[in-house]
């Protein structure tokens, strides 16, 4: 069955850098999306960031949200059947669970709906 586990969670001091992993198994490796959401206590989930598999391919696509731009890289390795989401220059409200999700979709779903999730990961950003 699908599966997506993330993980690099940890607690960061403000201003640092943290890689997250969310590693994909039990689809074929050639047609996704694959997106990072993160959700703080008593907020809404937020999408961040969004990769697809035909990135490269001419229609792939590659989305950020307007609060992590300049900050987070999301990329992904296909011999580990992996994406990653490098975030750089972090701030205390970047504080919350991450969580990864595929979308059996060519490219990013415009309304960040995703079929199915992953556990999460907790990033604490202290100031």
């Amino acid at each position: 069955q699908v599966q997506l586990v993330e993980s690099g969670g940890t607690l960061v001091q403000s201003g640092g850098s943290l890689t997250l992993s969310c590693e994909a198994s039990g689809f074929t490796w050639d047609h996704w999306a694959i997106g990072w959401f993160r959700q703080a206590p008593g907020k809404e989930r937020e999408g961040v960031s969004c990769i697809s598999s035909a990135v490269g391919r001419g229609d792939g696509s590659i989305v950020y949200a307007d609060s992590v731009k300049g900050r987070f890289t999301i990329s992904r390795d296909n011999a580990k059947k992996t994406v990653y989401l490098q975030m750089n220059n972090l701030k205390p409200e970047d504080t919350a669970v991450y969580h990864c999700a595929v979308e059996f979709a060519p490219s990013c779903p415009v309304a960040w709906t995703y079929d199915f999730w992953g556990q999460g990961t907790q990033v604490t950003v202290s100031s």
